[in-house]
Formats: C-alpha cells, sequence, structure tokens
C-alpha cells in the first residue's frame, strides 16, 4: 500500500492531513487523496481532531470496533489499484459495481470487503495474496 507498514507514521499522516484541511493549509497532491477519503467519512473527524487520545489506540474487531485507519487506508489502496487497473480488470468491474451500487464510495466499500477477505487468506495461509483469488471475491460480491 502507499504508506508502507509503520503505524505511526500512517497514522500520523492521517491526523496531519485532517489538521492541514481545517486550518485550509494547502495539500500536496497525495495529501488531497487522503483528504477526499477522510471527507467521505464525518464519522472518524472527531477522532482526527484528537491525535494525543487516538495515535495509539487498538481497535479490536472481536469487540466490535472498526480501525478507521485501516478502512480509510483500504479506500487509499483500491484507489491505486483502480490507478493502474492492477489486478487486470478491476477498473471494468468498479464500473460494474458503481452501476450496481449506484455510489462509488459503496462500490468502494464493496471491492474493500473482497480485499479484506483476500488479505486475510494470504495471511492465513502463510503467502502472498493471489491476484485471480482477489478478482474472484470481487466478482462474487459484484455479481450477488
Amino acid at each position: 500500500m502507499i504508506f508502507g507498514s509503520d503505524r505511526q507514521a500512517l497514522r500520523k499522516m492521517w491526523f496531519e492531513v485532517y489538521r492541514k484541511v481545517q486550518a485550509g493549509e494547502p495539500l500536496i497532491p497525495l495529501e488531497k487523496q487522503i483528504s477526499e477519503v477522510i471527507a467521505l467519512h464525518p464519522e472518524y473527524h472527531s477522532m482526527l481532531s484528537q491525535p494525543e487520545k487516538y495515535a495509539d489506540k487498538d481497535y479490536l474487531p472481536e469487540f466490535g470496533e472498526t480501525n478507521p485507519f485501516l478502512h480509510m487506508s483500504l479506500h487509499m489502496g483500491l484507489r491505486e489499484q483502480l490507478s493502474n487497473n492492477r489486478p487486470a480488470g478491476i477498473q471494468s468491474l468498479f464500473t460494474q459495481a458503481c452501476l450496481l451500487k449506484g455510489d462509488k464510495h459503496e462500490a468502494e466499500h464493496l471491492f474493500m470487503e473482497a480485499m479484506a477477505e483476500a488479505l486475510w487468506l494470504a495471511q492465513r495461509e502463510g503467502r502472498m495474496p493471489d491476484e485471480q483469488r482477489y478478482l474472484e471475491l470481487i466478482k462474487r460480491r459484484v455479481q450477488a
């Protein structure tokens, strides 16, 4: 993904972009992309305005918690995949999903579910993610 695997640096980037947007400061192109994802999620704005409280917070799915940083990062990862059409064919599937859902943001969530499942399967099996399996997971959701 765009940010690598450093949790502190990743979270700092989200907090900093939110701060810059609120202050009306100029953004570099990557920050503009990040700000677009932040704008889609007003439910995270309060959290992003409190880095001292949330920078080190652990989010536990077993307690029904969604990690907002992971969620927004999946949006960014998906957008990168779409911009490169990698895996090949993902753009056309996304177009279909947008028509199906009638909303680009909801279509992104559909794809992010497949991405999260593909990553989880790869981790569970101790191997790299399989692009074809990922596309199959997307197709199942688009055709459902």
